[in-house]
C-alpha cells in the first residue's frame, strides 16, 4: 500500500509542475515523452550515484546498474546476448 502512496504523492508532485509551467495533462506528446524520458533517467540517478561515490567509474557505474537496458530498452539483434549476459551477472551475484 505504501508504494501506491508514493506513486501517488511522486504523480502529485509532478502535477504541480506542469501546473507551474502552465502545462496542462495530457500532455502534449512531445512534452509528455520528455517527461518520461526525465523520468528514465531520474531513475538511473541513485543507483549510478551509489557506484560512483564507492569508486566506480561513470561507464563502469552506468554498466553496472543496467541503465542502458533500463532506459533504452532492449535493442534489436541483441535480446539473446543481453539476457544470456544478465543470467552470468545475476547467478554471479547470487553467488557473492
Amino acid at each position: 500500500m505504501k508504494l501506491y502512496l508514493l506513486s501517488l504523492g511522486a504523480g502529485v508532485l509532478v502535477g504541480v509542475i506542469y501546473s507551474l509551467i502552465n502545462v496542462r495533462s495530457p500532455a502534449p506528446p512531445l512534452i509528455a515523452l520528455l517527461g518520461l524520458l526525465g523520468m528514465l533517467g531520474g531513475e538511473q540517478v541513485i543507483p549510478v550515484a551509489k557506484r560512483l561515490l564507492s569508486g566506480t567509474t561513470l561507464s563502469a557505474a552506468w554498466h553496472d546498474a543496467h541503465c542502458t537496458s533500463h532506459v533504452f530498452g532492449m535493442l534489436p539483434g541483441r535480446q539473446a546476448s543481453e539476457q544470456a549476459r544478465r543470467a552470468t551477472t545475476d547467478t554471479e551475484e547470487n553467488r557473492s
